[in-house]
This record gives structure tokens, C-alpha cells and sequence, in this order.
């Protein structure tokens, strides 16, 4: 099994070609391709999640608790949030992460379960998706794609590291094949993880949808021009009873 350095080193080079080949030869801009390169790197790690500990446990934890609420400033916007919930939205993704969902892989998971698994990526690549909306659906998907694409490099990775090769002969070892699975051994973890990929599938099939009503609603209420200088004049006027007592406040 390939080391930590080796993880991410090798999603780190291909974030890279990644941030590149989409800034250069498909139209994305500059600050997007550095994003998805980032993305790509850091993902490399999110498979040993399940590891009950190590430095992978502790900075994908501390990374994704500190970077998502910020990826999420977009889907904030959509929900017409105040600056003051904005900050608590995020204060509350951030404690969720760093000591529930760590918790939750700390206690459910095994290592080299159904988190290492080709519907695992799929599946954060689609969650991905669903917390980093954009104007741009072409963006989008470039950036979640990113993420599905440093989580399956890990597993390639591991995949790899499980041929032992010497003095001209070729060896599996037992974990061959433990990572880039479709199912494992755990009746209960092949339903899981499926049931999640169908979950996270069926919300991102309609969430664009939802984000234009919303953003239709925030258009029709959105005054027009020849009304800004009536709906002034109304937020500035004083109250009804002001005018027939006006030494009150």
C-alpha cells in the first residue's frame, strides 16, 4: 500500500496536468483551474479517512472543516443569506466536520472498506458538486470532477503499491484488489455506500433546478428601475402613527 507522501505527491502531479489541460484547452479560467488542481491533491487523501488515525485523518479533517464553508459562499447567496448567517452557517459546517463526521468514520468504517471503492468516488465527487454551485455549470462540473479524480488516484495508487515485483517476478499481495472495487465482503457496506451514491445522484439531478427558482424569486423581487425611487421614498417614511404623534419613537 502506497505511503501518505506517495498519495500525495501523485495527486498532486496530476491535479496539475488537471488545473492545465482545463485552463488551457478547455476555457476555464485561471482562478478555476488553480482550484481544481487544488482540489485534485487534496482529495488524494480522503480515502484513508478510514483509518482510524494518522497524519490523513488529521489534516483531510482540518482541511475540508477550514475549505468547505468557503467553497460553499455561492450556495449561501442562493439561499439569500445575511452576512451574520453566512459566518454562523459556516461556524456550524465547521464543527460538524472536524468532530462529527470524523467521529462517524472513526466508529463505521473499516479500513480498505467500501470507502475505498470506485462508487466512494463517485459519490464525493457528486457531493462535491452539490456544495460548490456556480453560474457556469460547465465550472462546476470541472471542479467536482477534480475531486473524483484525486480520490481514484489514491486508489490506482494502492492498486500499484499491492504488486510486488522482484528480481523479474510478479507477486499480488492480499490487498490487491481491495481498493478500485465496485463491491466488498460487508453486505451492510456495499448498501451503504450505494444508497449514499443515490442519494447525493437524486439531489444533484434537481439542483440546479432549485437554484434557479431561487434565483428567479430573488429577480421578481428585485424592484425595477422606474420603482427604486418609490420604494426609497417608502423605506424612508416614518410610520403612520409617527405622523399623528411625532414627539414619539
Amino acid at each position: 500500500m502506497a505511503d501518505f507522501k506517495t498519495h500525495i505527491s501523485g495527486s498532486t502531479i496530476v491535479g496539475a496536468a488537471y488545473g492545465y489541460w482545463g485552463t488551457f484547452h478547455q476555457g476555464m479560467s485561471v482562478e478555476s483551474g488553480l482550484l481544481a488542481a487544488g482540489l485534485c491533491s487534496v482529495a488524494g487523501m480522503l480515502p484513508d479517512l478510514d483509518s482510524d488515525s494518522g497524519v490523513p485523518l488529521r489534516e483531510t479533517s482540518m482541511f475540508a472543516s477550514a475549505v468547505v464553508p468557503m467553497l460553499m459562499i455561492n450556495r449561501f447567496r442562493d439561499l439569500d443569506l445575511s452576512p451574520e448567517a453566512m459566518a454562523l452557517a459556516a461556524m456550524l459546517i465547521y464543527i460538524a466536520i472536524r468532530f462529527f463526521v470524523v467521529e462517524v468514520f472513526r466508529r463505521y468504517t473499516v479500513h480498505r472498506g467500501m470507502w475505498h471503492s470506485i462508487p466512494a468516488a463517485a459519490s464525493v465527487g457528486i457531493l462535491a458538486y452539490l456544495v460548490m454551485p456556480s453560474p457556469a455549470e460547465s465550472a462546476r462540473v470541472y471542479k467536482s470532477a477534480a475531486v473524483a479524480l484525486g480520490f481514484m488516484v489514491h486508489l490506482i495508487l494502492d492498486e500499484i503499491w499491492s504488486i510486488d515485483y522482484r528480481r523479474g517476478r510478479f507477486r499480488l499481495k492480499k490487498s490487491f484488489g481491495t481498493a478500485l472495487k465496485f463491491w466488498g465482503n460487508d453486505l451492510s457496506g456495499n448498501v451503504s455506500v450505494y444508497a449514499k451514491l443515490f442519494l447525493f445522484a437524486y439531489l444533484a439531478w434537481g439542483d440546479q433546478a432549485i437554484i434557479e427558482r431561487l434565483r428567479e424569486r430573488d429577480r421578481w423581487q428585485q424592484p425595477d428601475d422606474w420603482q427604486r425611487p418609490y420604494v426609497a421614498e417608502q423605506r424612508e417614511a416614518p410610520p403612520p402613527w409617527q405622523q399623528w404623534f411625532p414627539g414619539r419613537r
